[in-house]
């Protein structure tokens, strides 16, 4: 075993999922240092959203092996693997529509010391402050992601998994969730990226693992980047 995968947080060995009888990870393999921002990127269907959500045990039917900080969670389901620290914010963001910004922010429990406080959560989105009685139906796009990322800072999760956070937003909005991941980075917070804007990931991430056909077909550092446009370009099928 390598030093790596001795420290990493996340180890993801030999992931298979399904949806029902419809195949959709094929192996997938990936670990995650902490403190690290490592960013799952590849074409639409390629399998990243399944990773997320077999990671979480969203998807029950899975083989392979999940270890999470010391713990193998492979079998596990989700609300035990939230509590042991694990925080997911899917694309669709899950806002509950008939509650208040504030109800829908203080909702999830704390699972352990180190979360934000409601008051740095309302520092690094302003906009919710301002909207802190609006029901959720009454907030824009760039409003509920702001919601949804902010809602799991307090839980205390020591890894985060952002699915898609720019996806339809407009670039204001982007350049303001990219501060803030990149403050949460600062912070020391441990996040696996879904994005498929990478010039947006690009500035982030430490780490790129390319997925095709439900496989990690290749890990790019950042550093790597340059020598590489042309192949990453053809992974995303630009």
């Amino acid at each position: 075993m390598t030093d790596r995968s001795k420290s990493a947080l996340l180890k993801v060995e030999n992931l298979h999922a399904w949806y029902g009888e419809s195949k959709a990870l094929h192996g997938i393999n990936f670990d995650v240092l902490p403190g690290e921002v490592v960013t799952l990127i590849g074409r639409n269907g390629a399998g990243k959203t399944s990773t997320l959500r077999a990671i979480m045990g969203l998807l029950r039917k899975r083989s392979g092996r999940i270890h999470f900080d010391g713990r193998d969670l492979s079998q596990r389901p989700p609300e035990y693997i939230a509590r042991r620290g694990l925080a997911y914010c899917p694309e669709e963001r899950g806002i509950f529509a008939s509650l208040t910004v504030g109800e829908n922010l203080e909702l999830p429990p704390v699972v352990a010391s180190g979360g934000m406080s409601t008051a740095e959560v309302l520092a690094l989105f302003p906009n919710l402050q301002a909207r802190w009685s609006s029901q959720g139906t009454k907030l824009s796009g760039g409003e509920q992601q702001m919601l949804a990322i902010g809602r799991i800072l307090r839980t205390g999760a020591k890894l985060l998994l952002l699915d898609e956070p720019t996806e339809g937003l407009a670039p204001v909005i982007v350049k303001q969730i990219g501060s803030v991941i990149s403050t949460l980075k600062q912070r020391g917070y441990t996040i696996v990226l879904v994005e498929q804007n990478f010039r947006f990931a690009s500035r982030l991430a430490d780490r790129f693992c390319v997925v095709d056909h439900g496989k990690v077909v290749e890990t790019l550092d950042h550093a790597d980047l340059a020598g590489n446009e042309q192949k990453i370009q053809t992974y995303l099928g630009v």
